[in-house]
């Protein structure tokens, strides 16, 4: 039984005609591309965040292009259960993961984070979540914040 190879000059042309902006994202459809880095105490922080219909896929990179770990974080029942799962890079790491639920959390959407920062880098890390919510929230990418609370 032969198996079906994709067609790449379909890929190429979609990958071609994704909506790519380095400041602001205009309403549409399709992806979105999201591409920014900031330095941080010496330290090169790269992002780019890719959204996606229902899901917003973010790679941080730290002083190179790696991938890092890779976390999918997603929304559960009962209401405002996030579940994350390590899909690369084991579970012993969990550098990434928290920002993975977190942004869950901001945004109301699925994630896929793929994290290269140095596991020994909590204030990094932070550093590095605290750019990337800046520039969601500046994309229009998080959920408005409740009005009143139910207590």
């Amino acid at each position: 039984m032969a198996r079906e190879e994709p067609d790449v000059e379909v890929l190429n042309e979609a990958i071609s005609s994704a909506l790519v902006f380095n400041d602001e994202v205009k309403d549409g459809g399709g992806v979105q591309i999201t591409c920014f880095s900031e330095v941080v105490n010496d330290v090169a922080l790269h992002f780019q965040i890719l959204r996606l219909p229902k899901q917003i896929y973010v790679w941080i990179g730290c002083d190179s292009a790696k991938l890092g770990r890779i976390y999918a974080a997603a929304p559960t029942r009962p209401k405002d259960m996030i579940s994350v799962t390590s899909i690369l890079g084991g579970a012993s790491d969990n550098t990434g993961a928290g920002i993975a639920r977190r942004l869950v959390l901001k945004t109301g959407l699925n994630i896929i984070l793929a994290c290269n920062i140095p596991k020994n880098s909590p204030m990094l890390e932070a550093d590095a979540e605290k750019m990337l919510v800046q520039k969601l929230i500046q994309l229009g990418y998080t959920r408005a914040k409740a009005e009143g609370s139910s207590s």
